[in-house]
């Protein structure tokens, strides 16, 4: 049994451009590069209907300080969930009326758990 490539992003963006150049024929690439007609067309047919993702504004992909703070709040809401779940269980174990868990939670959290920007 053949193993298939890998073809990288990086690859295949090479071949629809010199593609796209018209210096030799799609035949001639495919050959070369001993790659289907179909596959190159239709690398080819997704990058040209895709291209105006490139120009589009950079505040539609997250940066990486974005991507970060949302992995940390996404851990602060991990947590959190725990704790209010351990809350909820002690106050049922322990038998408090309503009137006196809010000072259960008043104890647990003197101090805020994290900065806001």
């Amino acid at each position: 049994m053949v193993k298939r490539r890998k073809l990288t992003p990086k690859f295949k963006a090479a071949v629809v451009l010199e593609a796209l150049r018209g210096e030799s024929s799609q035949a001639e690439l495919c050959r070369h590069h001993n790659l289907s007609e179909t596959q190159v067309s239709t690398w080819k047919r997704q990058l040209l209907e895709n291209a105006e993702t490139f120009f589009e504004s950079e505040d539609r992909f997250p940066s990486r300080e974005s991507a970060e703070r949302i992995a940390q709040l996404e851990q602060l809401v991990g947590r959190l969930t725990l704790v209010l779940e351990i809350q909820k269980k002690s106050t049922d174990f322990l038998g408090l009326t309503p009137s006196q868990q809010p000072c259960l939670i008043e104890r647990t959290h003197s101090q805020p758990p994290t900065t806001y920007p």
